[in-house]
């Protein structure tokens, strides 16, 4: 059985899913590999246009596999650590939209790679645990970044210290996932995100996820980062089809980012 599923649930989406419901698809060094391929393979498809990331059986992951941290050596937890963090970079990095679809349980470092996501859709059974410093380990998969940039410190803080779970329902009110699906398919919502992202001129969401993942040091750095963005946009493809679909009442379609070729390359 692969311990991860890939398919094409919607025009341009392809979607991910662990694929371990026997250990309530926990993350072991098979599923890293699988999922790291996967994700590079993503970024040379041209038909791809945004990715959904999950897990099986409504699961999305119980984090990593614990019996496969013990007894390492240092070297080992390095290449460990290295290899989880190339998932984090393809997610973070990623040339295309990335939404977590983060059903039922959802633990450890997992919730990193969520929350590297573009966006994170939950519902009311989803439970979000931060399980590290009970464990004797500390947060990681960029998760001591990621979660304050989107909660705040001292909620952070709070939530790493405490042993009690995140309801779906509370991670939305605070900020820590951007869509609550109460009673609904959280897979499918994602899905339906994930279309909607695929249809975005990928030129301009690319400069714009840069800009808001590397800000510039200060605001006439932003002005200018912004000036060249614009200008580019301005002169490029994307603008002319948005501007004729928004003349003639319809819905604009944007020519793909070719695979290797950033949006402020010329050749895009």
């Amino acid at each position: 059985m692969t311990v991860l599923k890939i398919d094409r649930p919607a025009p341009g989406v392809v979607r991910l899913l662990i694929n371990r419901p026997q250990k309530r698809n926990a993350v072991d060094q098979e599923t890293r590999t699988a999922l790291v391929d996967a994700l590079e393979a993503t970024q040379a498809d041209a038909d791809c246009r945004a990715i959904v990331l999950g897990g099986v059986d409504h699961v999305f992951s119980a984090g990593g596999d614990l019996p496969s941290m013990l007894g390492q050596s240092e070297q080992q937890a390095r290449e460990r650590m290295r290899h989880g963090h190339r998932a984090c970079r393809l997610i973070a990095n990623s040339r295309v939209p990335v939404v977590a679809a983060a059903e039922g349980f959802c633990a450890g470092a997992v919730i990193g790679l969520a929350l590297l996501s573009d966006a994170v859709i939950a519902g009311r059974d989803t439970r979000f645990l931060f399980p590290f410093l009970r464990l004797g380990l500390v947060p990681d998969w960029g998760l001591l970044r990621s979660l304050p940039m989107r909660i705040g410190v001292p909620a952070a803080r709070r939530i790493f210290t405490s042993a009690r779970a995140v309801s779906g329902e509370e991670a939305y009110r605070i900020g820590l996932v951007d869509e609550f699906v109460d009673g609904g398919d959280v897979m499918l919502a994602s899905v339906e995100r994930a279309a909607a992202l695929a249809s975005l001129s990928p030129r301009a969401y690319e400069r714009m996820k840069r800009a808001l993942l590397q800000p510039s040091p200060g605001f006439e750095a932003d002005l200018r980062r912004e000036e060249d963005d614009q200008t580019a946009m301005f002169l490029g493809g994307d603008f002319p089809e948005g501007y004729a679909a928004f003349t003639e009442k319809r819905d604009p379609v944007f020519t793909a980012l070719p695979p290797g070729v950033r949006g402020d390359d010329p050749r895009s």
